[in-house]
């Protein structure tokens, strides 16, 4: 079972939580048990399980992002000028494994999914994968 996500980012840095999106494929497809993997098919973007409980971790780790791999760099030779972008991306990953429990996504309690925009806006596709 896959399904196709299409989700339109609004800045160059941003954190989409995605969990209801993954949480109502589980639903709808009732599934019990088993493992999901959430993929991003980009290679600016990525996916993440972070705290979904306070807004200022999604800007800390988007600030943090931006000290480690700034925007511009004299050195940077990749025409499209988002060399940073891509560092990111390779940075939190393109997918994640998510454990599917009786009918609910296995997360902890301050945890949600996340996708990572970094070289937005831009309209964006994800997928999830039922093992």
């Amino acid at each position: 079972m896959l399904k196709s996500f299409t989700i339109e980012t609004n800045t160059r840095d941003e954190m989409v939580e995605v969990t209801s999106l993954v949480q109502d494929f589980v639903s709808k497809n009732n599934i019990k048990d088993g493992a999901l993997i959430v993929y991003c098919p980009h290679t600016t973007a990525g996916v993440t399980i972070n705290e979904n409980a306070d807004p200022d971790v999604k800007r800390d780790m988007i600030r943090r992002f931006d000290e480690v791999y700034p925007w511009h760099h004299s050195l940077d030779r990749h025409l499209e000028g988002n060399t940073a972008a891509h560092m990111k991306a390779s940075t939190v990953g393109p997918s994640q494994q998510i454990i599917v429990n009786n009918g609910k996504l296995l997360l902890g309690t301050w945890q949600g999914i996340y996708f990572c925009e970094f070289d937005g806006p831009r309209t964006r596709t994800f997928y999830v994968k039922a093992l």
